[in-house]
């Protein structure tokens, strides 16, 4: 563990305010939900909570058989890294972060199917080169909260491999909904 050398009182209701510097380092966002542990030494440790991250085998096999169906590359994505990627490509995307734009995609809860005729695919990863044609998001939305998407990526460039790709997605990102809820 890391000491920050900062030093916060809790309030009469139990609450402690972690720094904007911290949580700005951390990517934690308001109503992000922390998970919270302890050991014998006394020390209390607040962690990230990715829901789809309990999911992450099962994610996994899900994109594995998808990318087999679909011949794309298949990414199931929570809102900070990529957890399952499976398909050609997998290894330049598998445990990545996301990348900005695709923060703000999951944010804004959209679907988005983009052929090689619209350029708009959007990056992955901050690192993300981009060698796909088309390109369809979902995001995966449990309880009412954005928790990740799911991402079906070609090199293929017939027309209709976008269709079939974003209905892919959406059923990818309902179905890890209902995972999750169980």
């Amino acid at each position: 563990m890391k000491a920050t050398g900062i030093v916060r009182r809790i309030d009469d209701l139990g609450r402690i305010v972690i720094p904007k510097e911290i949580r700005r380092t951390l990517h934690i966002r308001e109503g992000d939900p922390l998970e919270i542990f302890t050991d014998q030494n006394g020390a209390i440790v607040l962690k990230k909570y990715s829901p789809i991250g309990d999911l992450s085998t099962f994610a996994g096999q899900y994109a594995q058989g998808l990318a087999a169906a679909s011949g794309s590359l298949v990414c199931v994505m929570d809102r900070d890294h990529i957890i399952a990627a499976a398909g050609n490509g997998k290894k330049n995307y598998d445990g990545k972060p996301v990348s900005r734009e695709l923060e703000q995609f999951i944010e804004s809860r959209g679907c988005q199917v983009t052929g090689a005729q619209e350029k708009e695919c959007r990056k992955l990863t901050l690192d993300d080169n981009m060698q796909y044609q088309t390109q369809a998001l979902a995001t995966i939305i449990c309880e009412g909260d954005a928790i990740g998407a799911v991402a079906l990526c070609s090199a293929e460039m017939p027309d209709h491999v976008g269709e079939v790709q974003g209905k892919l997605a959406q059923a990818a990102a309902v179905f890890l909904a209902k995972q999750v809820e169980q």
